[in-house]
């Protein structure tokens, strides 16, 4: 049970993204602790070979700054500190990067610690995932999605690699924050990176580039937020919440600098998010779905759960995009496989030649194609998924052991129950049974949601980008479609779409998203149009 992992620096959707040669020399050191004015002469100057969307290799020639410190009180430098990657030429052709976006790159993952304290290039950040091992306890990286018509299964993390190096290729200012997590502890066992250090540590970072204006690269009005997993939540949080004065006492507790940390635009990638309601939001989806072994979960926990999801999703009084109206747990299924799982398995398999196409169809004949449409049941899209990831409760366990338990821990209690479901249910022993105090305050500051709905955020980011690979149960499926339909409702731009059999952490569109900045920022070829 628990967080969906992120990890991994593979390639994305069949693109190579290799680096090849890399020098240059230094021309100063990072900026000093403490300090939050950004030093424009520290910095290394490297080259990279990024190949683009489309095959074609670039060479690109960028400074590149190492760990900068964005607070002024920090808790833990590791984590507290960020890297900078500006690009100056490109395949031989001198670029200006001052008024280029800024994609701001998370590298979160399970809500994790990430660091780019040792990074020394563009994209060496990393969560506690890394490349490596996960944690024990964790789940694991290994997305089980079906490969794409590239053969690639889009191995978790990828949305983070690919993005950073495509955005760099395309002339767009790229910085990597480090954002402290949840299983950090000092020598007195307290637990530091708990919900909301992650946040707020996020901000922190935005303030930081805001901050220096006109002496950081890039343009600080265009900060083009990215993250996968948790660290997708987290992107749609930092969208959702900017200027919020909710997480004002913890910006100033750590120094941060006296700027805005609203941003521009964002873009989640299965976002872990809504967590008090994702136990129910993942019943709806998931709860006739076996595990893997093949065992059934408690049905009436699943039922229980169910029945809170339905109250919660008729109080939210959301209407689906394309006029769909009212969204309900009636209908839902209905909703998801109309606007985002057939149009999803049409686009895959139009993509497919005709041999592939009927290969395809013929393994999967629940399927009817069509015109050119693929059309089929929600009944049936269940079936074709298979194996649920979690157990029940998903998120908010019984006995206290997924990763989103430890992210509500706090002083020396490794992890506390965040529902009032769990907590009623606790077979630990350790639990009261009912929610601590500070529980539903932190849910605020963790919840995207909370900004959207019960206090609506006037400076909140008006440009999202939200993809979910169709066979990801790390959440349900209606976490980002609520999440869409929600910013649509308010009027947002929203470009939210289900990649067709890919797995948690799938991206198999990155050039479009690269695109896609230059449009709603309205950057052309190097230079920034009104």
């Amino acid at each position: 049970m628990g967080i969906g992992a992120t990890a991994g620096v593979a390639a994305a959707g069949g693109i190579a993204l290799g680096a090849q040669a890399a020098d240059g020399s230094s021309a100063g050191s990072s900026g000093a602790s403490g300090s939050l004015v950004f030093d424009p002469d520290a910095y290394t100057k490297l080259t990279k070979t990024i190949t683009d969307a489309d095959g074609a290799d670039h060479s690109v020639t960028y400074h590149f700054w190492k760990a900068i410190t964005y607070v002024a009180n920090p808790v833990d430098e590791t984590y507290q500190s960020l890297i900078v990657s500006a690009p100056v030429e490109i395949d031989g052709r001198t670029v200006d990067p001052a008024d280029a976006p800024i994609l701001l790159a998370n590298s979160v993952g399970g809500y994790l610690p990430a660091s780019v304290a040792d990074a020394t290039e563009v994209g060496g950040g990393g969560s506690a995932m890394g490349g490596g091992a996960a944690p024990s306890g964790a789940p694991s990286a290994s997305t089980g999605a079906a490969p794409n018509a590239n053969g690639n299964t889009n191995a978790t993390g990828g949305a983070t690699s690919s993005n950073q190096l495509l955005a760099l290729a395309a002339g767009y200012v790229v910085i990597e924050p480090g954002a402290r997590g949840r299983t950090l502890k000092n020598s007195a066992g307290e637990y530091y990176g708990t919900a909301p250090a992650a946040i707020v540590d996020l901000k922190a970072a935005v303030r930081y580039i805001r901050a220096n204006k006109g002496v950081i690269p890039g343009d600080v009005e265009r900060i083009v937020s990215a993250g996968t997993s948790a660290g997708g939540a987290l992107s749609t949080l930092l969208g959702a919440s900017g200027d919020s004065p909710l997480y004002e006492k913890y910006l100033t507790e750590l120094g941060a600098a006296d700027a805005s940390d609203a941003i521009f635009a964002v873009g989640a990638w299965c976002p872990i998010t809504d967590l008090e309601h994702a136990d129910g939001a993942y019943e709806w989806n998931w709860g006739t779905n076996a595990l893997a072994t093949g065992k059934q979960v408690d049905q009436s926990v699943s039922k229980d759960l169910k029945g809170q999801f339905a109250e919660y999703q008729a109080g939210l009084r959301l209407r689906g995009l394309a006029g769909f109206g009212p969204l309900t747990a009636r209908n839902y299924d209905d909703y998801l496989v109309e606007q985002y799982l057939q149009p999803s398995a049409t686009a895959y398999l139009a993509a497919l030649s005709d041999s592939d196409r009927e290969t395809y169809l013929a393994s999967n004949t629940f399927i009817t194609w069509s015109g050119g449409k693929a059309t089929f049941t929600w009944a049936d899209f269940l079936t074709h998924v298979g194996a649920r990831k979690k157990d029940a409760p998903a998120f908010d366990a019984f006995d206290l052991s997924a990763g989103e338990n430890n992210e509500f821990g706090a002083g020396t209690t490794e992890s506390r129950h965040f529902t009032a479901y769990g907590a009623k249910n606790d077979c630990t022993g350790l639990s009261s049974r009912r929610v601590a105090s500070d529980i539903p305050a932190k849910l605020d500051l963790m919840n995207p949601m909370y900004h959207l709905v019960e206090k609506v955020n006037d400076r909140r980011s008006k440009h999202w980008w939200i993809r979910l690979g169709t066979s990801d149960s790390d959440t349900s499926h209606v976490i980002s479609a609520n999440l869409a339909a929600r910013l649509d409702n308010l009027g947002d731009d929203v470009n939210h779409l289900y990649y067709w059999d890919q797995g948690h952490g799938a991206n198999t569109d990155p050039g479009d998203f690269i695109t896609w900045i230059a449009e709603v920022t309205g950057y052309r070829k190097g230079k920034k149009h009104s």
